[in-house]
């Protein structure tokens, strides 16, 4: 059967660990696999603005050996010009794999149907999941490899109910982290991730938490991550989502409350003086360049697993 990467969870804890083992050691060589010999096309879709989506998975592909075949959303309009459906259908039949960078989580899935090869979530209104393994990554390059993450504790803070909080809801579980989100009474996590990632974390050691007090998420937290307060899309309430969010900033005094050492994650781009200070994300903790680096080992490796399945 087809494997796809959709959300956090379509990897079991033993999948995902081999994941990450597996972007460690394209971290120490990069080109340990090529298993898109040939050349092998992947079509990348981009339906919504990128950088570091773009270079690592152009890159990552083909360092693998392979044809990356970017595919420009608004050239191509899938959904409107073309149905999902017949596009899957097509492409379906061309390429090893489709990467997809787009908007609605259903769109994705209505690609995962018919296509007949793997796709993977770059990025969609719900989930980021490329970039939770990524974050991963990061913490076992940083903490002693993966037998590290089972424990960690990992405070999130800002907008709890966007793609990257439910990504480190159900990546983090699946990791058997302790996850907390910290976010304001009104932008909690989507309640039916939220009760998935607890019934993950149930069978990891892991946990699940919300809080609305900044200081109860970061207190002695291993790891301190946050994101844009304004998502692609969001623009035109930005003032108001700044004043929503601004006791969740990530700044030193907020820092200072987790455990020495923490580490400090951002999936950027950041805002300076926003969601994040510059003395935070540009400071000694700081492990966010790293982390933007692991998403094209933590890719490859994820490729290299879904080309692999029978």
């Amino acid at each position: 059967m087809t494997r796809h990467f959709l959300r956090d969870d379509d990897l079991t804890p033993r999948e995902q660990a081999d994941v990450i083992e597996l972007a460690l050691a394209f971290r120490d060589d990069r080109f340990i696999r090529t298993p898109l010999a040939g050349p092998r096309a992947i079509a990348v879709i981009f339906d919504k603005p990128t950088l570091r989506t773009q270079v690592s998975f152009v890159t990552g592909i083909a360092e693998l050996g392979g044809f990356p075949l970017q595919v420009d959303g608004s050239l191509a309009r899938i959904g409107v010009r073309e149905s999902i459906a017949d596009t899957a259908r097509v492409l379906g039949r061309q390429v090893a794999a489709i990467v997809w960078r787009t908007h609605a989580q259903r769109r994705l899935e209505e690609m995962a149907a018919l296509a007949g090869v793997p796709v993977v979530n770059a990025l969609t209104d719900e989930f980021h999941p490329c970039q939770v393994l990524a974050d991963l990554t990061t913490l076992a390059q940083h903490r002693g490899g993966v037998a590290s993450l089972p424990g960690t504790t990992l405070a999130y803070v800002g907008d709890g109910a966007n793609n990257m909080a439910h990504s480190y809801l159900l990546g983090g579980a699946t990791a058997g982290l302790h996850v907390r989100i910290g976010t304001p009474v009104d932008a909690p996590p989507d309640p039916q991730v939220l009760a998935r990632a607890a019934q993950i974390a149930s069978g990891t050691g892991g946990s699940v938490a919300v809080v609305h007090d900044v200081a109860d998420a970061v207190a002695g937290a291993d790891v301190v991550a946050t994101d844009t307060w304004t998502s692609m899309g969001q623009e035109d309430g930005a003032a108001d989502r700044e004043r929503l969010f601004e006791a969740f900033r990530l700044d030193a005094p907020t820092l200072s409350l987790a455990a020495p050492g923490a580490l400090v994650l951002h999936c950027l781009p950041a805002y300076r003086g926003k969601e994040i200070t510059a003395e935070v994300i540009d400071g000694p903790q700081s492990v966010v360049w790293d982390e933007a680096e692991n998403r094209l080992h933590a890719q490859k490796a994820l490729l290299s697993f879904l080309l692999d399945r029978p």
